[in-house]
């Protein structure tokens, strides 16, 4: 018996990481800055909210990976085969814009912990940078993702900073009654913030392509599944425990802060600097993750749409243009960042927006993939699992879209 178990898990270890770190980086700038906003505003009332989006991350995710497995072949690539090159390069420059405007927020909130544990902004923003190159140039897949992963983990510190904010735990098992000020618009609009962000077009590529990358067959499907469960459940553990960070120092005090930075002031004098030194951790983790997994999306969206090669696996001189347009992401979002006085909030808030009129055509496409007993074979869907995914695809669409218009 014991010697299956450790079979099973070893078996399971050779498949986790893509569905973990594709979550975990889910939990970046923007859903920290959603997550302790809701909890500043309603105290723990949006906890169970964040319950209830598991089963739709997980979905949504386990479609990626399992076309992955099954194909062997990225988005993109599925894409460009099925429905054509003009559609795949029309989907990968509509993803460029998204993933553009979420590096920004990673570096913002890359700024933002440098301001709360006192290094200068711009010396960890260069830093940062060229530890993501350094990342991406590693020589092989497995390296970064154990990289990644580490990462992943480090953004768990939020969880101590958020004991030390002494949560009142009774206050969050009422926060799961009905008793819930769904008449009020801004709590409306904070539902639809969280429910529109669950859900980013390059975790759909960034899954399906780590997968390939990973060499991961049909035969790992089951595993690939758990690996993308415990990442629902973990990120989703993560938007919880921000929130009671920003209900129990924010809520509790009647405190209003705009940023990242006067949050963690904020979380000093209730939880102590060491509560805020934590913060600033997760912050940073959660944001060079993001900025990570954001980055390589595209990379491999580009190769996979117009035929080029794509590997990590690979060194540069064999794969130039991949690891060109992985750096020049990450340069170009670090060097606007590093700009003074740049509207920051402004341009994030402008192109953010778009991304609730992105996802449709990418949940379109994920799902059309799914529907097709010739792409998946004998792991193919039924009709009324893809009618369910279709119909949670339309509520998050619908509500992201109302977050950005109202």
């Amino acid at each position: 018996m014991k010697r299956d178990f450790k079979t099973l898990f070893l078996s399971f270890l050779a498949v986790f990481g893509p569905g973990f770190i594709v979550m975990i980086a889910d939990m970046d700038a923007g859903s920290i800055t959603t997550a302790f906003v809701s909890g500043a505003k309603y105290g723990y009332s949006l906890i169970p909210l964040q319950i209830l989006l598991i089963p739709l991350l997980y979905i949504v995710q386990e479609i990626a990976s399992r076309l992955g497995c099954v194909t062997s072949k990225g988005h993109g690539e599925l894409i460009r085969e099925y429905f054509g090159e003009k559609w795949a390069a029309f989907s990968t420059i509509l993803l460029l814009v998204v993933v553009f405007s979420a590096l920004l927020t990673e570096f913002s909130g890359i700024a933002a912990s440098s301001e709360i544990v006192g290094i200068p902004k711009d010396y960890l923003i260069i830093t940062s940078a060229v530890l993501l190159v350094f990342v991406a140039l590693s020589g092989k897949y497995k390296r970064a993702e154990n990289i990644a992963i580490v990462f992943s983990l480090v953004s768990f510190a939020f969880i101590p900073a958020a004991i030390m904010s002494h949560p009142n735990y009774l206050e969050i098992a009422k926060s799961f009654s009905l008793a819930q000020p769904f008449n009020n618009k801004n709590y409306l609009f904070l539902i639809a913030a969280n429910v529109g962000a669950v859900i980013m077009p390059w975790m759909i590529y960034y899954q399906q392509s780590a997968t390939v990358e990973k060499r991961l067959q049909a035969c790992d499907i089951k595993f690939a599944k758990w690996d993308t469960l415990i990442g629902s459940f973990a990120t989703q553990i993560l938007m919880i425990v921000v929130i009671i960070l920003g209900a129990s120092v924010l809520y509790r005090e009647h405190i209003s802060p705009d940023n990242a930075y006067n949050f963690a002031l904020a979380l000093v004098p209730i939880a102590g600097k060491y509560s805020a030194l934590l913060f600033a951790v997760g912050l940073y983790a959660s944001s060079i993750l993001a900025a990570f997994v954001v980055s390589m999306s595209f990379a491999w969206a580009s190769g996979e749409t117009w035929n080029f090669g794509h590997s990590l696996n690979a060194n540069f001189k064999q794969e130039k243009l991949f690891y060109l347009i992985y750096i020049a992401l990450v340069a170009l979002s670090a060097i606007i960042i590093l700009i003074p006085g740049i509207p920051l909030v402004k341009i994030m808030v402008d192109v953010e927006a778009f991304n609730g009129f992105v996802l449709p055509i990418v949940i379109g496409f994920l799902i059309a993939l799914a529907s097709s007993k010739k792409i998946l074979k004998n792991y193919s869907y039924s009709k009324a699992y893809i009618s369910i995914v279709a119909l949670l695809a339309l509520a998050i669409i619908v509500l992201g879209i109302y977050s950005v218009i109202v």
